[in-house]
């Protein structure tokens, strides 16, 4: 996982005293000081969420409210997600797209009733509001909610805990949003979460942060988990990083995130890049993301060059490490459409030494989000 350098002065999230308490090992990410892991470690970590419930503090990323009868119109005009016909209280992933139909930020859009609910990432969330105050703020009413917390609960114990504090969270299935009171904190839940397992993504006032999260705590099934762990879980489920796996130079085609657009919208268009989306999706990308298993017990890490057997340059690895839920070495990266058939054989450039590695079908580990 990358650390971001910057010289600024680091932001701390409401849980940053909390951090310390509980050990954890803080670094530079998208200009906040946040655990990367705690004293237990990254692979214990990591297989906790896997078997039990992870507590990540996900307070850095951008929290935004869109507001105004014209809101689904406005936001449409910018990603190529399906904003009009999203149902009360349902979540969606899309992204912001530019002309060339390069990836802006992927971002997940709530239909809160009254107003659209969008969680941003960190790294980008002031680029993306100027985005949307430039492009809509004629428009609609834009708000970023800087005074409330982020915290995510992920793992198969996710909802049994959740419910205890609030048993009408019982009900919600993937993706869906509602507002609860956890013990006694007014939330905005989604269910919803980044590492492949079940489990809830909770908006709170920041000054009740600290409480929630040691609420959560103190349920038996939880622990706290870093962005070390929360990086290799999202690798195992296949899912992106911006700035890694996606950004300006990719499109929604290329890194197979076609599934996030609708009939509707492929055959309207009416978003910035649509003319090259609709392309792409007629006669395929030039490459493709694809999942890459390494032979052997060596990991390919970020820039690894992917090459065929003549040694021609194929691509590189954006996101690449050590799987410990699937047991072996796992990546993504891009290749070209006629190299990205599952079961291509492609060698990884490691420390000079081309080591063989085979095309394959993302995810790594199946999926066990909550459907109902």
């Amino acid at each position: 996982m990358a650390e971001t350098v910057s010289t600024a002065p680091l932001k701390h999230t409401p849980l940053h005293d909390l951090h310390r308490e509980l050990g954890a090992k803080l670094v530079p990410f998208a200009g906040y000081e946040m655990p990367v892991q705690y004293p237990s470690g990254i692979l214990a970590e990591h297989q906790h969420c896997r078997a039990q419930a992870a507590l990540f503090d996900v307070s850095h990323m951008g929290q935004v409210t869109i507001t105004g009868p014209d809101r689904a119109a406005a936001l449409e005009s910018l990603v190529p997600g399906d904003i009009a016909g999203l149902a009360a209280n349902r979540t969606r992933y899309t992204m912001f797209t530019d002309d060339q139909a390069g990836i802006l930020d992927d971002l997940m859009v709530t239909n809160a009733g009254e107003r659209l609910f969008l969680v941003v990432n960190a790294a980008c969330k002031a680029e993306d509001i100027a985005h949307l105050q430039h492009r809509i703020g004629n428009r609609v009413t834009i708000r970023e909610h800087t005074d409330r917390a982020l915290l995510a609960l992920q793992g198969p114990k996710a909802a049994e805990v959740i419910s205890r504090l609030g048993p009408e969270t019982l009900a919600m299935k993937f993706m869906s949003f509602a507002r609860a009171s956890l013990g006694g904190i007014e939330c905005w839940l989604t269910r919803s979460g980044y590492t492949g397992e079940d489990g809830f993504e909770i908006s709170c006032p920041d000054d009740q942060a600290e409480k929630l999260a040691r609420l959560l705590l103190a349920e038996p099934e939880v622990k706290p988990v870093g962005l070390g762990a929360r990086d290799s879980l999202r690798l195992e489920a296949g899912l992106c990083l911006y700035g890694h796996d996606i950004d300006r130079t990719t499109t929604p085609i290329e890194a197979d995130l076609g599934w996030a657009i609708g009939k509707r919208r492929r055959e309207q268009g009416g978003y910035p890049g649509a003319d090259i989306v609709r392309s792409e999706l007629a006669s395929g990308p030039k490459r493709k993301r694809v999942g890459l298993q390494p032979e052997g017990r060596a990991p390919a890490r970020e820039q690894t060059p992917i090459v065929d057997a003549q040694g021609t340059a194929l691509g590189s690895v954006t996101s690449g490490g050590y799987g410990p839920t699937a047991g072996k070495p796992i990546a993504m990266g891009y290749v070209p459409a006629a190299s990205a058939k599952p079961g291509a054989a492609v060698n990884l450039v490691v420390r000079g030494k081309p080591l063989p590695a085979s095309v394959v079908t993302l995810p790594f580990i199946a999926h066990r989000y909550y459907r109902g």
